[in-house]
């Protein structure tokens, strides 16, 4: 390819600025506004192909990239979606959940932000994720309350989408019902015949929207019926594994729920090194359904979770910033079913 002098790629680096449209309108020999088209994909304006393919080597050899800000001043929006990172670990399923919603949304031509909070929490939080002036925000567990939502939306969000146990007033809502997987696993115990049942509540605090209602779903699933409920606390550390394996001996406990599998699999292996025969002895029941449950010996008795496709949500947040005004939806995104396997 022929290149023009003085145009910033033909120029040493400490002499180039920063190149513009312009400057591969130039190189390809085409107009501001259909480089603007080309590279923002602006599907409304048919361009031909040799033209793109122009547009996009000149771009390409420039090193130019478009703008973030200039596009969404001229668009009126952002296509921004920030999604405020958890205050935990994540989890393989929950990983998982966060690629497909990002590929989702990128096939869809939004860039997808992983924020964190810096310590900040509720509506201070909001106030800070507003600042960076996103199309949609979504936001995972009970991390949000109306005043919140309604400083993004002030702020220009199209659509605040919240994943937790109550909806939140003016925002989205995939209600994830969480006591729905203790009442799982405390049926599923009690069928087999388990009467003194514990279960694992993770001493981890950013655990507790979620294992708070685990434990209630236990509690409900068994109420005015013969078996016992003994909450155990249990901090991700095999030392305390350790001590709980052996206060389960002394409570005499035949049945546990463990949160989870990675705790059921920590509080499992502890178990045996006390002595204990699962299931003869104690039955385990996990929730996630992972993999590495599978590989135990025994195998891990679990909840499998059905959590929203990320295409489903990715759609829903497209709806909502193209019907900013339409009314909040609501719907039910986590469906809970026992998988039992050796360990119950």
């Amino acid at each position: 390819m022929v290149q023009i002098p003085n145009t910033p790629a033909s120029l040493p680096p400490a002499q180039r600025s920063v190149p513009t449209s312009a400057d591969v309108a130039r190189l390809a020999g085409v107009s501001r506004a259909t480089v603007s088209y080309v590279l923002n994909n602006t599907r409304a304006v048919r361009i031909s192909e040799p033209t793109r393919r122009r547009v996009h080597q000149a771009a390409k050899e420039l090193g130019y990239v478009p703008h973030a800000a200039a596009r969404s001043l001229r668009a009126g929006h952002s296509r921004m979606v920030l999604m405020p990172a958890p205050a935990v670990p994540l989890g393989p399923l929950y990983s998982q959940f966060l690629s497909d919603l990002q590929g989702a949304l990128g096939r869809l031509e939004y860039t997808v932000v992983l924020y964190g909070t810096g310590g900040l929490h509720g509506d201070a939080a909001a106030r800070a994720w507003a600042e960076l002036r996103p199309v949609a925000v979504i936001v995972p567990g009970p991390g949000i309350g109306p005043e919140g939502v309604a400083v993004l939306k002030r702020s220009g969000a199209r659509a605040v989408v919240t994943l937790g146990p109550e909806p939140v007033d003016g925002a989205h809502a995939l209600l994830m019902d969480h006591e729905a997987v203790g009442r799982c696993a405390a049926g599923h115990l009690y069928a087999r015949g388990r009467r003194r049942i514990g279960v694992v509540v993770p001493e981890e605090p950013g655990l507790r929207a979620f294992s708070r209602p685990r434990l209630a779903g236990v509690r409900h699933a068994l109420r005015d019926t013969d078996a016992t409920v003994t909450v155990l606390p249990l901090a991700y550390d095999e030392e305390c594994a350790a001590r709980l394996a052996a206060r389960c001996r002394e409570l005499a406990l035949d049945g546990v729920f463990a949160y989870n599998d990675e705790y059921a699999m920590l509080l499992m292996r502890a178990l045996q090194d006390d002595g204990a025969r699962i299931p003869e002895d104690t039955a385990v029941v996990g929730a996630d359904d992972l993999m590495l449950g599978r590989l135990l010996r025994p195998r891990l008795s679990t909840v499998h979770l059905e959590l929203p496709s990320g295409r489903d949500l990715a759609e829903l947040v497209d709806r909502a910033v193209r019907e900013p005004g339409a009314a909040p939806e609501t719907h039910t995104a986590l469906g809970a079913t026992v998988v039992h396997r050796d360990s119950s």
